[in-house]
């Protein structure tokens, strides 16, 4: 079985996501890239021999010759173009955020559950990453006793102009949401945000630093500074009763030069992740042609839409807040 893929949004995040479909993925052709710009969609189309090129999303999603979706288009966007995939049957990964709200990823999962199976998968790649799933499985072998604590840092080199604290816990923390809650297998109970008082609230980029309680009384702490200057740089350390486990990130050499030795840090995120993008995609293609679903799910998408809305508030009213999400649907339970 040959998956025929549309990928939606011809960015840097659907460019890559092409480029990586072609060259790593077996099982899978690239049917059509879709972008509202036609001239970059026909672009990342000859350059990754995709088999055409549109600007219609909607009409993508329903052509025929399509078998599932990938939605790498702006993220208030997210929500429609998968509604509209579930809407006619088809598989989609989307980008995280599922949605901007809770609320729309609320009826998404709804549609889902109307549809009776799992169609969506969540673009929360770290679940596929080596260094994450090694420390998962030193967690489940009993070795650290109960997990206690998990730091986080995720910092990137500079942020864009119109990037201010509030985006620090809707775009770039979804995905320590979603880590955090995957690894220690719980749900969150209430977050605390602090602001740095050194630096302006104002000032582009403003770190954030947030201490998370779980349900099963585990603290969560997550630093995000998208103005760290050095380089991208994401770490995440479990502590356990016994003992504790860090990530390393890739390092494919060291310089030794003038009485020092160093190792290069990635301008952004793709070469850290590179090998999740993959993990991930082929992961997305074998469940279509298994039927056993991937990946984070859409409840997933909601749930770190919920952590992200409480975090806002508590940055806003200098207060913790509370985290409150309903039963899991049995759709989304474990072993489903």
């Amino acid at each position: 079985m040959t998956v025929r893929v549309a990928i939606i949004g011809a960015g840097t995040m659907g460019a890559d996501h092409a480029r990586t479909l072609v060259a790593h993925v077996p099982g899978a052709v690239l049917q059509v890239v879709c972008d509202a710009n036609a001239e970059r969609a026909a672009a990342v189309g000859a350059e990754t021999g995709a088999r055409g090129a549109a600007s219609d999303p909607v009409e993508v999603i329903r052509r025929p010759d399509v078998d599932a979706v990938l939605v790498a288009s702006p993220d208030a966007t997210h929500g429609p173009l998968t509604r509209e995939a579930i809407s006619v049957g088809k598989p989609v990964l989307c980008e995280k955020p599922l949605a901007p709200t809770s609320k729309e990823c609320l009826d998404i999962a709804a549609a889902e559950q109307r549809a009776g199976r799992r169609l969506v998968q969540v673009g929360f790649m770290r679940r596929f990453d080596p260094a994450y799933v090694e420390m998962k499985a030193v967690l489940q072998s009993g070795t650290l006793g109960q997990p206690l604590m998990f730091h986080c840092f995720h910092r990137n080199v500079t942020a864009p102009a119109f990037f201010d604290a509030q985006m620090a816990i809707t775009n770039s923390a979804p995905h320590e949401f979603d880590i955090a809650r995957w690894l220690l297998d719980t749900e969150y109970a209430a977050v605390t945000v602090f602001r740095p008082e050194a630096i302006g609230p104002d000032k582009i980029g403003s770190p954030v630093f947030m201490v998370v309680k779980t349900r099963s009384g585990q603290l969560v702490t997550i630093e995000i500074n998208n103005n760290a200057a050095y380089g991208y740089d994401v770490r995440g350390e479990l502590v356990g009763e016994q003992g504790s486990v860090s990530l390393r990130s890739p390092a494919r050499s060291e310089v030794n030069l003038a009485l020092s030795q160093s190792t290069a840090y990635p301008a952004d995120w793709r070469p850290r992740f590179e090998d999740a993008y993959r993990l991930e995609l082929q992961a997305w293609i074998r469940s279509i042609r298994t039927g056993e679903p991937a990946g984070a799910s859409a409840w997933d998408g909601y749930a770190a839409t919920v952590i992200a809305e409480a975090a806002v508030a508590s940055l806003a009213e200098g207060r913790t807040a509370a985290v409150s999400m309903p039963e899991t649907p049995s759709l989304y339970r474990a072993g489903r």
